[in-house]
């Protein structure tokens, strides 16, 4: 009997993993990841970043760099997040990932319901961060790269909180925002900074 057409799993090759972390903040770039890990070389307890405790994500970062076969981590800056708007800023710093793998893969499995524009096969998977241990492992990179970036960020603007509020719009970061105003890292078409920016 002929078989069917292939399932798009059935795709031999190279499969990355592609997420973002920083969609939400107010401030700071939106971080992509893609990995592609290593089937001979697998890697126990990964999971959606948002539920992993940070210590458990700092050591599975490190496995996750160590041991996948290529993991690349790409970002858009705040300009273009104001210039493009947070969608097509998200889905280019996805392009930039999956562009710096030193593997091409075969195909990309990229979280949530939008594609990046990539010259290679991609699905686009809803949760997929919980699901697809690949998409898992970019989830981490892409949140502890923007995490530590947070913290460095903190140093240079203490008076903001950031080490603790990572740029969400927390209580505190809002009353930081009125009191001291944006700093450049602030992204200033979100609308909590834009307000602050029009007084």
């Amino acid at each position: 009997m002929a078989r069917q057409a292939a399932f798009s799993w059935d795709i031999t090759g190279l499969i990355a993993g592609v997420d973002e972390a920083g969609r939400g903040p107010l401030a700071g770039p939106v971080v992509a990841a893609a990995v592609i890990l290593d089937d001979q070389n697998p890697i126990v307890g990964l999971n959606d970043s948002k539920k992993l405790t940070a210590l458990r994500r700092e050591k599975l970062y490190d496995e996750i760099r160590a041991k996948a076969l290529c993991c690349s981590v790409a970002q858009a800056s705040v300009e273009e997040i104001d210039q493009l708007n947070i969608l097509q800023a998200t889905l280019l710093a996805m392009r930039r990932a999956v562009e710096g793998l030193r593997l091409k893969p075969a195909k990309v499995l990229v979280d949530g319901n939008r594609l990046p524009v990539l010259d290679v096969l991609a699905e686009a998977i809803v949760q997929g961060d919980a699901t697809i241990p690949a998409i898992s492992a970019a989830s981490i990179l892409a949140k502890v790269t923007r995490d530590r970036w947070c913290a460095e960020l903190d140093q240079r603007f203490p008076e903001y909180g950031f080490a603790g509020h990572k740029g969400y719009g927390t209580a505190e970061h809002l009353a930081a925002l009125r009191m001291h105003g944006a700093c450049p890292e602030h992204r200033k078409t979100f609308a909590p900074v834009a307000q602050v920016l029009d007084q």
